[in-house]
């Protein structure tokens, strides 16, 4: 969305805010995708120091495709919380062979085959069983995790060791979309961090034969969907401004708290609100961690917090004059 914002200098400088979903190409890095968001921008006339923002919210591997929710501008303050929505993707997998990344991409190791051709539907479905809920998972050796200050693939790719500790991830659902060995297509809903190569590569290694990721496509995050999706190919400088979704749809899921217009005169100063219990919508609890500040439109004014000193509500992101 481009709109003019007050400068500090005294005259409106153009700007844009709100959400991309894109569809992410394989062969493409999470970081291009950004890089090419910010190539439009420049068509559109942006310079050095006056383009907006732009961010990615949960890195999607090269070989990966599907959503890839990106931030710009004021928008890339949200990035945090879209991250740490509920993820869905599908994955395939093919069992009798190992990698050194645990996917295709990497050196491919024999497995046993022999043995992979034999698995049924009912030792698979019995070896799924513990890979629902929440498990102890170890990411992939060639990933994202800091070591001692370094990312794994860094000492990984230098030919070093790394031992990387098990964590808890959630996995809410995984579900067979398809079964012929030695190839697997898992449906799978699960929390922030985890790793979907790591399921397929302890799966094969629970079945005896190992296995490797060959192919993903993340479906969901949070609220954004695949079938909404853009694929990069079809995004322009004319077009990217329309396609961009305002900051409310990333804190659509949040009890909101819905501000008139003395409150929202306080907001824009920065000052606290005594709060009105009417003005709730989707309140869960007396007192929600969390929750989004809108107007009487649903437009996201600032995430909210509480004062720890008195019980008032106070902007922790403020939105007001960037939509």
């Amino acid at each position: 969305m481009l709109f003019l914002r007050p400068h500090k200098c005294g005259h409106y400088e153009r700007t844009v805010n709100g959400i991309l979903n894109i569809d992410k190409p394989r062969g493409l890095t999470s970081r291009a995708v950004v890089d090419t968001v910010n190539r439009l921008l420049r068509e559109l006339g942006f310079k050095r120091g006056t383009i907006p923002k732009v961010g990615h919210a949960g890195t999607l591997d090269p070989m990966a495709t599907g959503v890839l929710v990106v931030g710009v501008g004021d928008a890339t303050r949200l990035i945090e919380l879209v991250q740490s929505r509920p993820k869905e993707y599908r994955g395939t997998f093919l069992f009798g062979c190992r990698s050194d990344t645990d996917d295709a991409t990497g050196q491919l190791i024999e497995g046993d085959a022999a043995r992979a051709a034999t698995i049924s539907r009912e030792e698979l479905d019995a070896a799924l069983v513990p890979f629902r809920g929440r498990i102890e998972q170890v990411p992939p050796s060639f990933s994202a995790v800091h070591v001692a200050g370094q990312r794994a693939y860094e000492l990984a790719r230098r030919g070093e060791e790394v031992e990387l500790q098990a964590r808890i991830v959630d996995v809410k659902r995984l579900e067979v979309v398809h079964f012929e060995s030695p190839e697997l297509t898992l449906d799978i809903e699960c929390g922030s961090g985890t790793y979907i190569r790591s399921i397929g590569r302890d799966l094969g290694e629970r079945l005896g034969c190992g296995a490797v990721m060959s192919a993903l496509c993340r479906t969901r995050i949070g609220p954004f969907e695949f079938s909404q999706s853009i694929p990069l190919a079809e995004l322009t400088a004319d077009s990217l401004a329309a396609r961009l979704q305002p900051c409310s749809v990333a804190a659509a899921h949040l009890p909101a708290y819905v501000c008139d217009a003395e409150e929202i005169a306080n907001l824009s100063h920065g000052r606290g609100i005594v709060p009105r219990e009417s003005a709730w919508q989707r309140k869960t609890e007396p007192r929600p961690e969390s929750f989004a500040l809108v107007d009487a439109e649903g437009t996201l004014l600032a995430m909210g917090g509480w004062d720890r000193r008195v019980p008032e509500l106070r902007p922790r992101v403020n939105f007001i004059g960037v939509q």
